[in-house]
C-alpha cells in the first residue's frame, strides 16, 4: 500500500457492486474461484478467513466496511492472527455491519454481511481454506437452501453468483445440447456393460484372442517374407513415441487408446494424399517426379491431410471438441503425423531391395535426419491448442499457427527438395537456417508441450465451482502458499500508470511462479491419486485413471464455455459420485502425503529426443506408394497373402485392445477356476492392455507408506 491510508470507498469500488456484492468484472479477471455460503459471524470463520490468507503465503489483510457511511474510513491492515482481527470487528460496535477482507493485491477477497451470507472469491487454495474442498458441494447446497427459502437476498446472491439460472424462482434451466456421435455410442456401451455382461465377456475375450493372434502374425511374417521385417520395429517405434508424448501430457483428456486409433487414421490417409498430390501436379501440367511436385505441391498436401483428422473430430464428436485442452490438440496432430510416418516407413522399408545401390537411399527419401512427420504435425496442433485454450490471453495467440505452419513448411520443403537434388532459394534457405535447419523442430515441440501443460492446468483451476476436488490435501503446500506468496508481493510494486502492453508483460512474469506452482503440485497430486488406487488393486487403478482424465475434461470444458451452455460427459452428478467412490478406495472418503519428486523427473527424462527418428525418413507420399505398388506387382501370391496379414495386424493391434480395461477378475477366482476365467483373462490382458496389467500388479507390491502419500 502507498504511505497515505487508503480509503475504504477506494478498495470497495476495486471490489465491490455494493454492499453485499462483488462488482462482476472483479469477479471475471483471472478466473476467480466464487462460492457463497451461509455461515454464522463467530470465531471459526474469523479463523478460516486467517488461514486463508496463510494459503496464498500472505502475511497482512486488508478489512475495511463497505456501506457509504464508513466510505472515507481508513482501510485497516491486519496481521494474520484470529484475536487482532475478532478485536477490530468488535470495535465497530455491537451492531453487525458489512465487511470486506482483501489481499493486498486484490486478488482474493471475503465479503461478510451483516445478516449470515458470505461470500469468498479469488483463488481455488483461498477458497478452499474457507469453506472446505467440496466447493461445488457448498455451491448447490447454497443454491438449494436459497430456492427453498424465502429470503430475497439469498436467491438474488444465487443468481449473481451463477449457482442457480437467472430468472424467476420456478423457471426451467436451459436445456443442455445434445449428445455427440462419440457420446452416443460410449453410452451405449455402457448400457451394454450393466445389461449384457455374458455378451461383453465374450466379445472381449474374442477381442483379446485376436489381438495376441494378429501380434503373432506381426512376429511369424518376416519367417516367410523377409522384406516384413520392417513393420514389428516400425509399429514399436509407433507406440514408443505416442507414449513418450502421452507420459509427458499430464493434462491431457484423450485416452491413449484414442490416440493409436488416430494414428491408424493417419495411416490410412497417406493413400489418399499420394492420390491428391498426383492429381494436383497433373492438372497443374507438372510429373510427380517434377522438382515442384516433390517440393510445394506434396508438402502442401501432404501437412494439409494430416490435419483432416482433427477435422472428422469436430464432425464426429463436436461437443468432445469442447473439452478438449490445449495438450490434447498436439497428442492428437502427433498421432495423425506418427500414422502418416508409420505407412511411409511400412512402405519404403518393405521395398527397400529398390533402394540405389550406390547410395543405399530410396529415390524420395531424406539425405540427412528429419524430424519426421509426427513431430511436425505435432507442433502445428500444440500451436492450435495454445491459441484456442488461451485465447483468453488475446488474440496475438493466433501467430503461433501460422508461426508453427511456415516453420512445419520450410523444414518439410527443404527435406524434399535435398531429395529431389534441388536447393530452396536464398531467402528461404536464410529463413530456414535462422530456425536451426529443422533441428530444433523436436525442441521447438517439447517446449510447446510444456507450456501446453501450465496453460492447461491454469485454466483447470478456474474451474472449481463445478469440479469435484481430488481425494485429500493438494500435496507439497509450501511451494503453493510461497509462489503465491511471491506473486502477491510483486504484483503489488508493478504501477498501474505504465504503458498496456508493459503491464500485462510484467503480471504475466508475476503470475508466473504461481501457475508452475499449481503445475506441478496438481500433477504431484494426480500421481499420488493413481498410485494409492493402484495399491488397493487393477480395478480401483483402473477407475481412478478414468476418473482423473474425466475431471480434466469436464473442468476444460466448464472453463473454455465463458458461461455458455456446454455438455457435460460424464454429468457432473456421475462424476460427484465417482469422486466420493474413489476416496473411499483410498481411504480418504470425506476429506478434502507427498509425492517423491524423482516420479516427476523420470517423466520429464522420457521426452522426445532430437535425432532419434531414424534416418531415411522419405518426405513424399506419391514415392512411398510408387515404389509399394511396383513391389506388389512384383510379388508372388504368398507374399500377398503375407503382407495383407501384416496390415491387417498393424491396424488391428493401433485399433483395439489399448483401452483401461473395465473388468478385472479376482486372483482367487482365477486359481479357483482358471478354465472358467480364461476369457476374463483375455479380455482385460489384450497385447495393449499389458501395461495396464504391469501396473496393477506392481501397486499391490507396493509399501504400506504409499497410502500416506495424500494426508486428509
Amino acid at each position: 500500500m502507498e504511505e497515505q491510508a487508503m480509503l475504504a470507498r477506494d478498495l470497495v469500488l476495486r471490489v465491490c457492486a455494493g454492499p453485499t456484492e462483488f462488482a462482476p468484472q472483479w469477479l471475471r479477471a483471472r478466473g476467480k474461484v466464487t462460492a457463497p455460503f451461509v455461515v454464522a459471524r463467530d470465531r471459526d470463520l474469523i479463523r478460516g478467513l486467517v488461514e486463508a490468507g496463510r494459503a496464498l503465503g500472505v502475511d497482512r489483510l486488508l478489512v475495511c466496511r463497505t456501506r457509504a457511511e464508513y466510505s472515507y474510513d481508513p482501510v485497516t491492515e491486519v496481521p494474520l492472527d484470529t484475536d487482532t482481527l475478532i478485536d477490530l470487528i468488535r470495535g465497530w460496535g455491537p451492531t453487525p455491519t458489512d465487511f470486506l477482507v482483501c489481499v493486498e493485491d486484490f486478488s482474493a477477497a471475503v465479503l461478510v454481511s451483516a445478516s449470515e451470507l458470505t461470500v469468498a472469491a479469488g483463488p481455488v487454495d483461498f477458497v478452499r481454506e474457507i469453506v472446505g474442498p467440496d466447493i461445488p458441494g457448498v455451491r448447490a447446497n447454497f443454491a438449494t437452501r436459497a430456492l427453498d427459502g424465502n429470503r430475497p437476498d439469498l436467491l438474488r446472491a444465487a443468481q449473481h453468483y451463477n449457482c442457480v439460472d437467472p430468472g424467476a424462482r420456478h423457471a426451467r434451466a436451459p436445456r443442455s445440447p445434445g449428445p455427440d456421435l462419440a457420446e452416443r455410442l460410449a453410452r451405449r456401451a455402457e448400457r451394454a456393460r450393466g445389461r449384457n455382461p455374458g455378451t461383453v465377456r465374450f466379445l472381449r475375450a474374442l477381442r483379446g484372442t485376436w489381438g495376441w493372434a494378429m501380434l503373432g502374425v506381426l512376429l511369424l511374417a518376416p519367417l516367410a517374407v523377409p522384406a516384413l521385417a520392417a513393420a514389428p520395429p516400425a509399429l514399436f517405434l509407433t507406440y514408443l513415441l505416442l507414449f513418450q508424448l502421452a507420459l509427458l501430457a499430464r493434462s491431457r483428456t484423450v485416452s491413449f487408446a484414442t490416440l493409436l486409433r488416430v494414428a491408424a487414421l493417419g495411416a490410412l490417409l497417406l493413400w489418399p494424399l499420394a492420390l491428391a498430390s498426383a492429381l494436383v501436379s497433373g492438372a497443374l501440367g507438372w510429373d510427380i517426379d517434377d522438382v515442384l511436385s516433390q517440393t510445394y505441391v506434396a508438402v502442401t498436401v501432404e501437412e494439409t491431410g494430416k490435419l483432416l483428422p482433427l477435422l472428422l473430430l469436430v464432425l464426429l464428436a463436436r461437443r468432445r471438441v469442447r473439452r478438449l485442452s490445449a495438450v490434447d490438440f498436439l497428442l492428437l496432430a502427433a498421432a495423425s503425423g506418427a500414422g502418416f510416418q508409420l505407412a511411409e516407413r511400412l512402405f519404403v522399408g518393405i521395398s527397400a531391395p529398390l533402394a540405389d545401390p550406390v547410395t543405399g537411399l530410396v529415390s524420395g527419401a531424406a539425405p540427412e535426419p528429419y524430424a519426421g512427420h509426427a513431430v511436425a504435425t505435432g507442433l502445428i496442433g500444440a500451436a492450435l491448442g495454445l491459441a484456442i485454450v488461451g485465447r483468453r490471453y488475446g488474440g496475438w495467440l493466433w501467430l503461433l499457427p501460422v508461426l508453427a505452419t511456415s516453420l512445419v513448411f520450410l523444414d518439410h520443403l527443404d527435406v524434399n527438395a535435398r531429395a529431389a537434388g534441388a536447393r530452396l532459394d536464398a531467402f528461404s534457405t536464410f529463413v530456414h537456417t535462422l530456425f536451426g535447419g529443422g533441428s530444433l523442430t523436436p525442441w521447438l515441440l517439447l517446449l510447446a508441450l510444456l507450456f501446453a501443460v501450465a496453460m492447461d492446468y491454469r485454466v483447470i483451476a478456474t474451474a472449481a465451482e463445478t469440479t469435484p476436488p481430488l481425494p485429500g490435501r493438494t500435496p507439497l503446500p509450501g511451494l503453493r502458499r510461497w509462489a503465491h506468496g511471491r506473486s502477491v508481493a510483486l504484483r503489488v510494486r508493478i504501477p498501474a500508470d505504465i504503458a498496456p502492453t508493459f503491464r500485462r508483460i510484467a503480471l504475466s512474469w508475476v503470475n508466473l511462479p504461481a501457475t508452475l506452482a499449481t503445475t506441478v503440485t496438481t500433477i504431484a497430486h494426480e500421481l499420488a491419486t493413481a498410485t494409492m488406487a493402484a495399491k488397493q488393486g487393477p480395478g480401483a487403478l483402473g477407475d481412478a485413471l478414468r476418473f482423473l482424465r474425466w475431471r480434466r475434461a469436464n473442468a476444460m470444458g466448464e472453463a473454455r464455455s465463458r458461461g455458455r451452455n456446454w455438455r457435460r460427459y460424464p454429468s457432473e452428478e456421475e462424476l460427484a459420485d465417482s469422486a466420493r467412490d474413489l476416496a473411499r478406495r483410498i481411504g480418504l472418503a470425506g476429506t478434502g502425503g507427498l509425492l517423491v519428486a524423482a516420479t516427476a523427473l523420470l517423466a520429464l527424462g522420457s521426452g522426445p529426443v532430437p535425432g532419434a527418428v531414424p534416418e531415411g525418413t522419405p518426405g513424399y507420399a506419391v514415392r512411398a506408394v510408387e515404389l509399394i505398388l511396383g513391389w506388389l506387382t512384383a510379388a508372388d501370391t504368398a507374399t500377398l497373402v503375407w503382407t495383407a496379414l501384416v496390415g491387417l495386424a498393424v491396424l488391428s493391434l493401433l485399433t483395439m485392445g489399448n483401452a483401461v480395461p473395465h473388468a478385472h477378475p479376482r486372483m482367487g477366482e482365477f486359481l479357483r477356476a482358471p478354465t472358467a476365467n480364461t476369457g476374463a483373462i483375455l479380455g482385460m490382458l489384450a497385447p495393449g492392455q499389458v501395461g495396464y496389467a504391469f501396473l496393477g500388479l506392481v501397486g499391490l507390491i507396493l509399501p504400506a507408506r504409499v497410502n500416506r502419500l495424500i494426508r486428509r
